[in-house]
Formats: C-alpha cells, structure tokens, sequence
C-alpha cells in the first residue's frame, strides 16, 4: 500500500505490532518512493521526501533522495526551498561530493529577495558548509554582514563563524564586518557579534590588537546590561541578558589579558557586575564566575583579584554541588596567583574534604595540597592525616606523598616530621611509596639524638600492627639497626617507661614472620634484623642460639633468595668475632638529600606554583611506573651493601653514594670473599642509594615491590663531553636547552643526558624550571639543576639519567617555565631527537 502522505505514513508505522512489521512496512514504503522519484512529479516529490526524511531519523536508509532534496531546493516554492534545505542538512555533510552542486543554489537564494530565502540558505551553510564551499562563498557571507535587516546579519554572523573554523586565513576579510556588529543594537546581532569575534580572537590571538580599541564600547554595553531595569524580552530570572553579558565578559578577557591599558578600562565595570549581580540563583553565578575568570586573566588591580578570590569562595558554600566542583577547580589554577587570599577560605576548602562527591573531595584535596606552607603546616597535615583515616583507597597513595612532601619542605622541627611519618605509616603503610620508606629512614640515621625515641615508637606500633608493610619494612630495618640503642633505653615515648630486652625484639620479628600479611621482602629484612642483632654485644647467648634456629629454619625454604641469604649469614655469623663485628657494624649515615622532592611528583605538588592541570607530564602513579627487574649481585656488590658503600670507579654524578670503604676493613673483606668461594675483583658501579634498596642491610634486601621503581643505577661512565654530540631540544625566546647522552656499552638501557641551558639574549634568564617525563616503559631520574638563572654567556647543567628497555627509541617530554625580563615563558614540547641504537649501548 502507497501512502500519500507523511500523516499517513507515521500512522500505519505506529500501527504495526513487531519490529518485523515496522521493517516491512518501511521496504515497501522506500521502494514506492524510488519508483515515483522516477516519474519527476513535483506535488508527490515534496511529499515522497517527507516520508523519506522521516525514514532517515527512524535510523533507515535513505541516501537515494539526496538529488531529489536538490531539486526541491531549486524550486520558486518557499515549502519546497524549506524541506529541500532540511533534506540536505540531515542527509549529507561536508564530505559528500555531491554537496558541490548545492554551492549554486546557496548562492542565489543568498542574493534572493525574499529575507526568508536568504535565511534558508545561511542556515544550511552553516551546517554542511566544507572548506571548499567557504571560500566560495565567503564574499556572499561577508556582504550580508551589512545587511539592513537584523535577521540576516544574525544568521551571516553565525555563517562567518563557520567560515573561520573552516578557514582561519579568511579572518582578515571579515574582521572589519565584525567589528561594526559590536554597534549593533539588537541583543541577537550583538550576541552572534561577539561570539564571532571571540572565535576570531581564540584561532588568531593578533586579531585581539585589532579589537581592543572596541573594549570602551563592549564596557558601555555592559554597563547598559547590568544598570537596565526589567526587560521582558530579554529577562532571565531577574536578570537582563545574561547570555550576552557572559559572551561580553569572555571577550573582555581576551582583549585585556596582557594589556594594561585595556584592563584599566574595565576595572570598573567588572567590580560593578561582581557587586550587584545576584548569587542567589544558577544565572547570576554564571555571571559571577564568569566575571571572576575575567579578573583572573587581565591585568586587574590586587583589591579586584581579592574579591575575585572571596566571589570563589562564596560558591564554596553553595549547597549546588556543580557549583562547588566548579569553585575548587578554579581555586587549584589561581591558588600560585594570590595564595594569601585563597588561605582565608582554608576551612571551608577542609570542610569539603567531608563531601558526599568523590569528585569534590578530589578537588578539595589537591588544593589542600597547594596550601601548605611554614605557617599552617600542622593544622593542614593535621587534617590531611584525619583524612586519611577514612579515604578511599584510591586517595591514599597520593595523600601519603603530599604528607610526606610538606613534612620534608615545611617540617618546624625533625620530631614533628618524624611523628608525621610515623602517624602515616601507621594509617596507609601499604600506600606509601619507597622513595618515602627510604627518605624516613635517611631521616633517623642524620638524627641519633631521636633514634631510641624512633626505634620505641616503631617497636610499639609494630606489636599493635603488622598488617601496614612499610611500617612493616621501617620498624624491622630501624629496630634491627639500632637494637642496642632500644634495649638500653627501652620504651621511652610513654608516660611510664619500659625495659625491652633482645628476647622481646625477636618475639615481634616472629610475630611478623608468622603473620598472613608476611611477604618475600619483608622475610628477607627480618632475616638481616636478627643476623645485625646477632652482632651487638647487649645480646644474650640464649638469643643467639634462637637467632641461629630462626636462620636454619630458611636455609631449606623454597623462596631461593631467601635460602641463600640464611645460608649466607649463617656462614657468617659462624666466623671469628672480628670478622662479624666488622661486617656487621652499623651503617654509616647515607647522604641527606631531599630524596621525595627529587623523585616523587604528584598532579599538585605541595607549595606548587604551576597553574594548568597538565597532569600528564609529570604524572608518576602506580600505574604509569614498570615494575622493576630483579639483577643478580656478584660478591662485590653484596660487600659494598654490607658496608653501605659505593665503589670509587662508580659516576660522580650519582645521587645517594656513601663513603668509600675504609682500608683497615680489607682483610675482613677477604675473609668474606672466602666463605663465598670469590676472590676481589675490580669494583664494579653499585646502584645509588636513591630507594630503600640503597639503605640495605647486610644485602638482604632483594628486587622491592613491583608498584615502585627499584634501584636508580649510576650512570656509566661516559666518553668526554667534547666528544659526545649535542642534540638541540629547545631554541625560542633567548633560551636553548641542549641535550648530550653519554652511554656505556656494558650497561645498555642505561642513558646518562647532560642538559646545557644557555642564552642567547642580552638579558639573563631567570626563574628557570625545568620538568621532564618519559613513556611508561622507561624510568627517569633528575638531578637538580647548577642554577635556575642562566646569565648571558654562562651555561648551566642539569643530570638526567634514564633507563629504559634496550633498543627502544628515547623520548621526552618537556616543560620548560621562565623570565625573560617582564615576560614569563611557559612551554611545552615533545622532543624524540636521541639517534637510534642509543639505548643499546652505542651512539
């Protein structure tokens, strides 16, 4: 059955009872309207291609009836000209070839009398419109900018917009039209005005000069706007316009970022809008935090920027809760521009630590974060730390870092930056990070005044908990480091002190080894425990022969690391006194170095002044580090963990390196070669003591967990830098940064790069910072930098090393932020310039 029309059509669809019906329906409905097409019969045309649009958006094909919407749209007939237009914008789009043929048509019913037929045809090429029919077109668009009639030059408007997305290298034709729309008097011209010039401004930042000498006029508007009583046309809740006065606003802000002048201009207007806007409901808080981004951007006075600030903090107490995501988000960019006036909102940023949004809280978090500083760092981590009592697990790795970063940078006193750390480990030991672990423990060894308080408080929280690892893994290291410290001044964080004798610390190394949440590593740290313990001279014979048990116990345990090391230190201990005391001895203090600052880099750094959320850069979470590959240790290396030293052949430039071991020490050395059927051999490079690899014990810390980066080797030794070629990473503004790799053929995937900061320019570059990433698949380690100001004529280095599979091409991210007099540089490249074979061992 043929139906005549589209009434018809729609009834008989929805009258069928099955899918199967419906699709049965729309085949024979199609083919009736292919036969008819055939028969050029311009009354049934317009209605076979209303059934056939109505087809189309019930989601059936209907690409046959693209000629026949052409013909319509070549009709006399205004019906015809409208649904022949609504066929093309539904059925085609710009990458059709057949959308050439409508550029004909387009064109005439531009030029055609009747406005209607004018607007018909703008609005079509406003959707469809490809690059190729803009540039034809674009002399007809730009004509109707002058029409007479505010209809046309609002829908013209909406076209140019068009044809600058499409064509940017058109703007300079239609930028004198634009700039007479901002006259305009009717609110419609005036909004697709604006909205055009903005776009014009976004894809050719030069066209903003050419728009600033129109800021006094978009200012009068404003003021008109905001001072104008009730409109019924143009009331929206209360307020007149405030589509056209957000679009104003968004423009001002271009115009005037950067432009003192310009911003002066506005400096009135914008207090006026902030002042006597209403907050009360969701359109004047548009308005508000509009008019709050404006401020942010140009150059406003400080009074404005505070108010601007307060404006944020008010949405903070909004009970909408988008409006609160949306205050916290802007807080977290602004925060390193007026860091005082953010501090007076401190508490109610805290009180959003408790919304019910996940999302909120993650805001809320990264801009407690950002806070922090020598004044408030103990409120702050006091309510980081309550925090994190009940966070979400996926928070916690985030939070134990921040914690740990403002303790290390901000912490008044070593007593308060241990109890923080401590009170971290307690809360999230299986969230913190190994650099951490490693840092904590640097941190007692430079402290012997707080050791036996250290030592105490681990024994005590150990014996209430061994299900945290890293607290795990510091208690048992620092216990068994430092147990005569602890058996001789027992518990003495308490009111009431305690005596701790050697049996009670072995009580509590079985405790842990006996525990479900025992693991490899953490038996390999009490295995070397017990052997330094067996050592000390406050320990009781008893103890000793238990200690003995404890190892022959592992000697025939299937984990063949651990076998090895109670075989080894049985063997050991089973040596003369000298020897044992000689190997066992405490470890010398490693370097103090600001290790969590040098290696762990969160989306928010603690005191941050970076203002973009570009957390790719810099993002080192569980999931973008490579686990690490265990490699075997020859009796050298083992020697040089017992001693707690770096061999002298090893690079200067590695981070962490311990003293060199002390001559008197070598036939105790000898002795220990012996048991292990070695004799000395030349030193080889041993790993920096950047983790808490580098703090082992006696070496019996094997391969640490996969969701941290293991050891950071020293860099190999290098061929002269005069030799090595340097690649170019960065030249613009008076700065070049430059790249020279030194690789070693004996450690391939190991890549030492010396970066050279040099300028080029009069003035000396300052303020230098200088941020770098790698793919996932490889690890990176950065030194700090000889000087963030780089005078002309100098040159300033700065260390990464690299490790990353052999063979693999290198590649780097950078972020580079600088002065150059007034002006403050912020860039971001990619740079993949290494030669290949690089990282496999050879240039």
């Amino acid at each position: 059955m043929v139906y005549h029309n589209l009434k018809a059509l729609i009834k008989a669809i929805r009258a069928c009872k099955t899918i199967a019906d419906e699709r049965d329906l729309i085949k024979k409905e199609s083919a009736a309207i292919r036969t008819a097409f055939k028969e050029e019969d311009t009354y049934t045309r317009y209605h076979n291609v209303a059934k056939l649009l109505y087809i189309h958006m019930l989601g059936y094909p209907a690409h046959f009836g693209q000629i026949e919407c052409l013909k319509l749209v070549a009709s006399p007939r205004f019906a015809d000209k409208r649904l022949g237009y609504l066929g093309i914008m539904l059925l085609l789009d710009e990458k059709q070839e057949v959308l050439t043929l409508v550029t004909n048509s387009l064109k005439n019913d531009m030029n055609h009398s009747n406005m209607y037929a004018v607007g018909l045809g703008l609005c079509a090429f406003a959707n469809i419109a490809s690059e190729e029919m803009s540039r034809d077109l674009c002399n007809e668009v730009e004509k109707l900018l002058g029409s007479s009639n505010t209809y046309i030059r609002k829908k013209a408007a909406l076209c140019a917009l068009r044809i600058v997305r499409k064509v940017p290298d058109l703007i300079d034709h239609i930028a004198p039209k634009a700039k007479q729309l901002l006259s305009d008097r009717n609110h419609g011209v005036l909004l697709s005005g604006i909205t055009l010039i903005i776009e014009m401004c976004q894809a050719d930042p030069a066209c903003c000069d050419e728009f600033r000498n129109a800021v006094p006029l978009l200012v009068r508007h404003l003021k008109s706007l905001v001072t104008t009583g009730y409109s019924p046309e143009h009331d929206v809740s209360g307020i007149t316009d405030p589509f056209l006065q957000t679009k104003i606003l968004r423009l001002l802000r271009l115009t005037g970022k950067g432009d003192a002048k310009a911003s002066e201009t506005m400096n009135d207007i914008l207090a006026q809008v902030a002042t006597n806007t209403d907050s009360s409901k969701n359109v004047g808080n548009s308005i508000l935090y509009e008019t709050v981004l404006t401020v942010l951007d140009i150059e406003a006075d400080s009074g404005l920027r505070v108010m601007a600030i307060n404006i944020l903090g008010k949405f903070l107490s909004n009970r909408d809760n988008n409006i609160r995501y949306v205050a916290l988000n802007t807080l977290n960019k602004v925060v390193s521009i007026d860091t005082n006036a953010v501090q007076r909102h401190r508490n109610t940023i805290l009180d959003c630590l408790r919304d019910g949004d996940i999302s909120i809280r993650r805001r809320a978090l990264e801009l407690s974060y950002a806070l922090i500083n020598e004044s408030n760092v103990r409120v702050l981590i006091r309510e980081l730390l309550a925090f994190l009592e009940v966070a979400d697990d996926e928070f916690k790795l985030g939070i134990t870092t921040q914690i740990s970063l403002a303790a290390e940078r901000f912490a008044p006193n070593k007593r308060w930056h241990i109890d923080t750390v401590l009170r971290t480990l307690t809360l999230a030991g299986n969230y913190v990070r190994e650099e951490i672990l490693s840092s904590f423990i640097r941190l007692v060894a430079h402290t012997p005044e707080l050791q036996s308080y250290t030592a105490s408080k681990l024994f005590t929280a150990l014996q209430a908990d061994v299900s945290q690892e890293s607290l795990t893994l510091a208690a048992v290291w620092l216990i068994g480091e430092y147990s005569e410290i602890l058996m001789e001044s027992g518990i003495v964080h308490e009111e009431s002190p305690k005596s701790v004798s050697d049996t009670d610390i072995l009580d509590l190394f079985n405790l842990v080894l006996n525990s479900p949440y025992a693991n490899p590593l953490t038996r390999q740290f009490v295995l070397t425990s017990v052997t330094k313990i067996d050592s000390r001279p406050a320990t009781t014979a008893a103890s000793r022969q238990r200690i003995l048990m404890m190892l022959s116990q592992f000697s025939t345990t299937p984990e063949l690391e651990i076998q090895q090391r109670a075989v080894e230190f049985a063997s050991l201990l089973s040596q003369s006194k000298d020897v044992v005391e000689g190997v066992l001895e405490r470890m010398p203090a490693p370097e103090l170095k600001a290790t969590v600052l040098g290696t762990v880099v969160e989306n928010k750094p603690v005191g941050s002044t970076r203002t973009d959320k570009d957390t790719s850069l810099l993002d080192l979470s569980e999931d973008a580090q490579s686990p690490s590959v265990p490699q075997a240790q020859n009796a050298q290396n083992l020697l040089a963990d017992i001693f707690g030293s770096v061999p002298a052949a090893s690079s200067g430039a590695g981070a962490g390196q311990g003293p060199a071991p002390v001559p008197s020490r070598q036939k105790a050395v000898d002795d220990i070669l012996g048991l292990f059927d070695s004799t000395p051999s030349a030193p080889s490079p041993a790993p920096a003591a950047g983790g808490l690899a580098g703090l082992s014990l006696g070496g019996a810390v094997a391969s640490p967990p996969p969701q941290a980066p293991a050891r950071a080797p020293t860099a190999p030794a290098a061929p002269a830098a005069a030799a090595a070629p340097a690649y170019t990473a960065y030249d613009k503004n008076g700065l070049k940064i430059a790249f020279t790799p030194q690789v070693s053929a004996a450690h391939p995937g190991m890549v030492a790069v010396i970066t050279r900061f040099t300028t080029t320019s009069s003035e000396p570059v300052t303020g230098l910072n200088f941020q770098a990433a790698v793919p996932k698949t490889m690890q990176l380690q950065m030194m700090p930098i000889s000087s963030s100001s780089v005078n002309p004529g100098a040159v300033e280095t700065q260390q990464l090393r690299i490790k990353a599979p052999v063979g693999a091409q290198l590649r780097l991210r950078l972020r580079i932020q600088y002065q150059l007099g007034a002006q403050t540089v912020t860039e971001q490249v990619d740079f993949a310039g290494f030669p290949q074979g690089l990282t496999a061992g050879g240039q």
